[in-house]
């Protein structure tokens, strides 16, 4: 039965996949062995050159010379003249005649995610484009708090500006912070990014696209994707809300109501993160029981005398003891754990897939601390990812979706790192089924998790709308986005020459967004089925998967699929049929416990959320618009004074 039910769910989704690609570009060739041999050479040709591209963005991330940086543009350059004419190739096939699936599919992901139907001039200005962009992100500087003086005007992204808003609590220098950063990166990528989103939309429509923002949502191979999330937001928001609520009320007790009103939005400088996404760092203002001890082991690491290497030593004794693969020689040879002192070396912390079977490496600048454990543990799930689909053709070398590598990553975090298994490993070694201790680990990760939801559906929504509506109004649709979702506004006013989206890398990078909203819903949604698979009985927030062997045979499974067969259908493996999507119910299942509890401690606040005004929205809307509104309010005030006399 639990067959013929896996065979009519496939149907469906191929049926699905095929009224997509119905909208992409097609030729006339209708050889199926012309198709064969082309993708066979495109897997040979692709995973060499994936491996001399990676091996010199390694070099340089690794060791930044001028030297390298060039080897890696020149590598990236062949790469651009690689991806244009397998796509010229590619589009020759006429895709709807063609007997077999797999080549059929894997032609039409070559095409459909490839912005090469632009002429050889404007491809290569999309590609400079972006590459510009990310070089001024990169160079931005910024200059200090109460100190006019340009010649210190040094101050970096990573680590200095995050650790600033992370750690001041002087409204002050959090506005100077906040408002030089986005002042400095916006206004010069403006021009730069109209242009990119103009070629992003010539080459998405000449593919068979509405526009660029269609384009990026075809790799979700679902036509009704735009729906689903906007379904998922409407039952996750009540949650946010709740916890919004409870943050604002204790940050006006610490800042004060001149800063923040009692049932508005929150300026978003004071958040503890430079974007608002993020809100752990005000955990200490929020905190509800001072007595109660944190799940926070990093005293505990260093007493016990951790180091780096024995840091991702038991980060992989955790998936020997699912079952899953030991990391190759390559690994332990090549990986960096530690910060090199006689070079310098992008710190971000990052797995590599090699391309060839066998060469998998992490570089991170470790710290003996939590955060470093968590990473770890994080980063090496995508190794094993690596490793289990290694032998599926170069285009099917990937997530069942663009989220999946990072939702299945998140999944085992959400094991590591609570404190059942913390004290399991002898981590932790008071009580932590105590209620306070439940409450402040789930405040602790709804400060990263559920605060983050809103953020990271935006980000996308504000890039699909861009796409959609063209470049006018922009920087004012972002922050009535922001508003209307996180509840957020500017600390100061924004204007239209401003880019504040740019703030973020993801937007100049060209990086898609949605891809961590998905992520963060399939996270709790892995996560609950390993859990069940593991045979797990209490909370959701409790569980560990440690040793669980079936957990890690469920894993085996969906990571050796790769993108080989549509997600829907790897969910459903995951989940033993129980469901075909993304879906809310799992993250709001591990909240429920702190969800009930918010709702006590907000019984008495005039609304759960935001009310708006006037003065919010003026803070971002167009020049022209406020002039207007300032009119009508001088209008309405001489109005006012006449009817007095």
């Amino acid at each position: 039965m639990q067959t013929i039910f896996f065979y009519l769910v496939f149907v469906h989704l191929v049926l699905n996949v095929c009224d997509i690609e119905a909208r992409i570009i097609e030729g006339t060739n209708t050889n199926l062995v012309d198709a064969l041999q082309f993708l066979r050479e495109y897997n040979n040709e692709g995973s060499e050159i994936c491996f001399r591209v990676n091996t010199a963005r390694w070099n340089y991330a690794t060791n930044m010379t001028d030297t390298n940086k060039k080897r890696m543009v020149d590598e990236q350059k062949h790469k651009a003249k690689f991806d244009k004419v397998s796509w010229k190739k590619a589009v020759t096939f006429n895709r709807s005649v063609l007997s077999d699936p797999t080549a059929k599919r894997q032609l039409t992901f070559l095409i459909a995610t490839s912005k090469a139907s632009l002429n050889d001039e404007k491809y290569n200005e999309i590609h400079h484009l972006i590459s510009e962009m990310k070089d001024v992100y990169a160079q931005t500087q910024i200059c200090p708090f109460n100190n006019f003086d340009a010649t210190f005007c040094n101050i970096h992204l990573e680590p200095d500006i995050t650790r600033l808003m992370a750690h001041s609590r002087n409204p002050a220098e959090l506005l100077h912070v906040w408002k030089e950063w986005h002042d400095n990166v916006g206004p010069p990528l403006k021009n730069k990014f109209m242009r990119y989103t103009q070629l992003a939309n010539q080459a998405a429509r000449m593919s068979g696209f509405a526009d660029a923002g269609d384009q990026m949502r075809y790799v979700y191979e679902d036509d009704d994707f735009e729906q689903e999330l906007m379904d998922s937001w409407s039952h996750l928001e009540e949650l946010y809300k709740e916890l919004f609520t409870y943050v604002r009320r204790k940050l006006v007790l610490k800042y004060g109501s001149e800063f923040i009103r009692t049932d508005g939005p929150i300026p978003v400088h004071l958040l503890g993160d430079l974007w608002g996404q993020d809100w752990r760092n005000t955990f200490d203002i929020v905190k509800p029981y001072s007595w109660s001890k944190d799940s926070e082991v990093t005293d505990e690491m260093l007493k016990q005398g951790f180091t780096p290497l024995k840091i991702y030593q038991m980060a992989e004794e955790f998936y020997l003891s699912l079952g899953l693969k030991s990391m190759p020689p390559e690994f332990w040879k090549q990986s960096i754990f530690d910060k090199p002192t006689d070079r310098k070396i992008q710190c971000t912390t990052s797995a590599w897939d090699f391309c060839n079977g066998h060469d998998f490496r992490i570089k991170q600048c470790t710290q003996v601390d939590m955060e470093s454990l968590s990473v770890s543990h994080h980063e090496m799930a995508h190794i094993q990812y690596y490793m289990y689909y290694a032998e599926q053709p170069y285009l099917y070398r990937e997530g069942a979706n663009p989220a999946f590598h990072e939702g299945l990553a998140n999944a085992i975090v959400l094991s590591v790192i609570n404190p059942t298994h913390l004290q399991q490993i002898g981590l932790v070694h008071n009580n932590t089924s105590t209620f306070e201790t439940s409450i402040q680990f789930l405040l602790q990760m709804a400060l990263r998790k559920v605060a983050y939801a809103p953020f990271a559906y935006l980000v996308d929504k504000w890039r699909y709308k861009v796409f959609r509506d063209g470049v006018s109004g922009m920087n004012s649709a972002w922050w009535n986005l922001r508003l209307r979702y996180q509840g957020v506004i500017p600390p100061e006013p924004r204007t239209d020459q401003h880019l504040d989206p740019a703030a973020k890398k993801h937007i100049p990078a060209d990086i898609p967004y949605m891809n961590y909203y998905v992520a963060l819903l399939l996270e709790f949604q892995i996560f609950e089925a390993l859990c069940i698979a593991k045979g797990h009985t209490g909370q959701l927030h409790t569980c560990d998967l440690y040793r669980s062997r079936e957990a890690g045979r469920i894993l085996s499974e969906a990571m050796q699929v790769g993108k080989a067969r549509h997600w829907k259908y790897v969910i459903r493996m995951i989940t033993k049929g129980k469901s075909d999507s993304f879906s809310v119910k799992a993250i709001l299942k591990y909240f429920q416990p702190l969800q009930q509890w918010l709702h006590v401690q907000n019984a008495n606040e005039e609304i759960i959320g935001w009310n708006t005004n006037e003065e919010d929205t003026m803070l971002f809307q167009p020049l022209h618009s406020r002039s207007t509104v300032i009119k009508q309010s001088l209008f309405l005030t001489m109005i006012g004074a006449a009817l007095l006399f």
